[in-house]
């Protein structure tokens, strides 16, 4: 779906973390409607190094872009001679930060600060040398505990969160200083849709749910997830807000999600519906409690206004639009892994 009136078939387009779920989401956005633009994907890919939760230190993956015809780089937006080369090697018109550290149980600091803050700023002076307008990944996680679920009322519980909260002040200071260029950074609830598999125990538990119910099992809940409500929001309307931003009436910090928030049980009952399934939910104990935010729902007002972002998909929609996704995941990864 068009988005915009901007022809991208003339532009040059980066993407960071181009590999990664929401990444290689854009990255195949571009290529199929707009076939003449310059796509380049720089992406740390994955390795066999974990970090001290034992998750990998990067989820980009080739198989999320099977079929992509652009520039593929495999680089790390920590080392200053890859962004050298970068700024060197072309000349961007747009650029989507989307790399990042983005698991929320990480607790490595200095690492956090380093790639999500630090990086983020380096790309930013690209930009501007380059006269490229900047959209990249910010999170509802800035909000922690807060109530409030708009700019201004932040209260990051986990260093994840605190680093996008960075990220977002140093965006204030370079839309303040007028560069000429237009900046925005989009606040993601719960992202779910095609290409999230290879985030592994990070990926949405929709289709955490969904390939527990095909492998004959019943989902696991943590307990009292009839309770815990967040702004679940379907990756195409991610990519919609995205788009939209490379025109933006104003530059500045948007919200993504729905402007509803709905429950864990929610997602397990509608999957199993889709599934036509009637398993007894079990329950498990929280081990986040203290990092864990227990209510999202986004503020999308500002989001409409400035970016002309109406969300198009319920929950209802966006499991039902993705649930052959998840039977081929199923069929064609999880199977075979075993």
């Amino acid at each position: 779906m068009i988005y915009t009136k901007i022809d991208f078939n003339t532009k040059t387009i980066l993407i960071t973390g181009g590999a990664g779920f929401i990444g290689s989401s854009l990255a195949f956005y571009f290529q199929e409607n707009y076939p003449g633009a310059t796509i380049v994907v720089f992406d740390k890919f994955r390795s066999g190094r974990t970090l001290s939760n034992g998750n990998l230190e990067s989820f980009g993956h080739y198989k999320n872009l099977l079929g992509f015809n652009g520039v593929v780089i495999s680089g790390d937006i920590n080392d200053a001679e890859a962004l050298k080369n970068l700024e060197s090697s072309y000349k961007f018109d747009y650029i989507f930060h989307q790399a990042a550290i983005s698991d929320t149980t990480v607790t490595e600091q200095d690492l956090m600060i380093q790639t999500n803050v630090n990086a983020y700023e380096e790309l930013l002076k690209i930009a501007v040398k380059h006269k490229a307008n900047m959209i990249y990944a910010s999170s509802a996680a800035t909000y922690g505990d807060s109530n409030r679920f708009e700019v201004g009322f932040e209260s990051p519980n986990n260093v994840y969160g605190f680093s996008k909260l960075m990220m977002d002040n140093i965006t204030k200071k370079y839309i303040k200083s007028d560069y000429g260029i237009s900046i925005v950074g989009l606040r993601y609830f719960n992202v779910y849709g095609a290409r999230e598999f290879y985030k592994n125990k990070t990926a949405s538990t929709v289709i955490q749910f969904g390939h527990q119910i095909l492998a004959g099992n019943a989902p696991k809940l943590f307990e009292g997830s009839d309770k815990i409500l967040r702004d679940f929001v379907y990756i195409e309307d991610v990519i919609q807000a995205n788009i939209l931003s490379c025109n933006p009436k104003e530059s500045g910090i948007y919200n993504v999600g729905t402007g509803k928030a709905r429950s864990f049980q929610d997602i397990s009952d509608i999957v199993q519906k889709e599934f036509e399934t009637s398993y007894e939910t079990q329950y498990i104990p929280n081990p986040f409690v203290g990092q864990y935010q227990f209510f999202t729902e986004a503020k999308i007002e500002s989001s409409k206004e400035f970016l002309g972002y109406e969300p198009r998909f319920s929950l209802e929609d966006g499991i039902k639009g993705y649930i052959p996704e998840i039977r081929r995941i199923f069929e064609s990864e999880v199977k075979n892994a075993k």
